[in-house]
């Protein structure tokens, strides 16, 4: 008799036991803590590259997207042809500078001018890899792609060496990085590249 009540002792305390194991394990898995998702960006939804000519108001001429607004440059040095073709789906700007050139000397200062501000980026870039292209009707490019978190991620500058100067310049009125941008980078990169290869000087 005394041994069936040892044995229903320890049948009691095996399963106390096991139900506080179990409650123990219930209450652990109700109290996991939950950690806040990373924060995201919203996917860029890229529309289709398609082009316009510019109007024939300006001493050069080109095509540029027809999804950009051509607004005039009200920067406080802005000149007569300078433009801002801006993109209000992508926060994103081509600055557009033009000069004439009366000299080689002024040319000069212009390509001085025009490599000071790329090389001001070089503090956050990770690299400027800068070539020179040649354009469809025989125009000659310098191209500079800037890696890294850096405010101007494409940069062009183009001349004829005798009366016309070019500078066009990408930026980005936003605070995501450029590893979440790169989508609308290379969206953008293409768009200047039309700029590029369409570009007409026209004669005043």
């Amino acid at each position: 008799m005394r041994r069936h009540k040892n044995v229903l002792s320890i049948a009691r305390i095996v399963t106390t036991f096991s139900l506080l194991v179990f409650i123990g394990l219930l209450t652990a898995g109700c109290q996991r803590e939950h950690l806040p998702k990373p924060l995201g960006y919203n996917r860029l939804l890229l529309p289709a590259h398609d082009y316009l000519p510019l109007p024939d108001t300006f001493p050069y001429k080109f095509e540029y997207s027809k999804h950009a607004r051509l607004l005039r440059d009200t920067s406080r040095i802005s000149e007569r042809y300078w433009v801002e073709i801006y993109y209000p789906q992508l926060k994103s700007n081509i600055h557009i500078t033009y000069k004439s050139i009366k000299s080689e000397k002024v040319l000069r200062e212009f390509l001085d001018d025009s490599y000071t501000l790329t090389a001001k980026h070089q503090i956050k870039a990770y690299a400027i890899n800068e070539v020179i292209s040649k354009t469809p009707s025989g125009k000659t490019a310098v191209i500079a792609e800037l890696e890294g978190e850096v405010p101007s991620q494409f940069q062009f500058t183009i001349t004829d060496s005798s009366k016309n100067f070019m500078r066009g310049a990408l930026y980005f009125n936003t605070q995501v990085a450029n590893d979440s941008l790169a989508p609308a980078i290379e969206f953008m990169k293409r768009d200047m590249m039309q700029i590029i290869n369409t570009l007409e000087w026209k004669k005043i």
